[in-house]
């Protein structure tokens, strides 16, 4: 049997203005808005019965936290710490201003750099973890 190709067919454009918000599982919601409170995000919204906490950062940037994750097997992401590469979201990346500043900050509260900082394109990119290890890329564009 072969694959429909329909897909290829050319279709009207939907016009897609911006990325609005990220969604992220997690597994404890305490540990996970005390980490994104350090990066400047405060909760705005609750959505108890969807298991919903919706935060934003005085720019609105917006991550809306599903609260009901399992913990992840052998404490490790799945899409990023094991030797099978399951297809999925790898990680979100937040721009920053200054990445030198972004890694002084870190290292004043704490929180271990993964990899980096590191020339990506046109920008400089440096990776965090979450505590449920979901990978987040700080990224100073075009830096002088």
């Amino acid at each position: 049997m072969v694959a429909s190709l329909s897909f290829l067919v050319p279709a009207p454009v939907i016009e897609i203005q911006q990325v609005d918000h990220i969604g992220i599982r997690v597994t404890n919601e305490a540990l996970t808005l005390a980490f994104y409170k350090q990066l400047g995000f405060d909760v705005t919204f609750r959505a108890d019965e969807a298991q919903v906490v919706i935060v934003t950062n005085a720019q609105g940037v917006e991550i809306n936290f599903i609260v009901n994750g399992n913990e992840p097997p052998a404490g490790k992401n799945v899409l990023m710490d094991v030797a099978a590469k399951h297809p999925g979201y790898t990680h979100v990346a937040l721009r920053v201003a200054s990445i030198d500043k972004t890694v002084a900050e870190l290292n004043t509260l704490g929180i271990p750099i993964t990899e980096g900082p590191v020339w990506l394109g046109s920008g400089v990119s440096l990776f965090i973890r979450d505590p449920d290890r979901n990978v987040i890329e700080l990224r100073e564009q075009d830096p002088a």
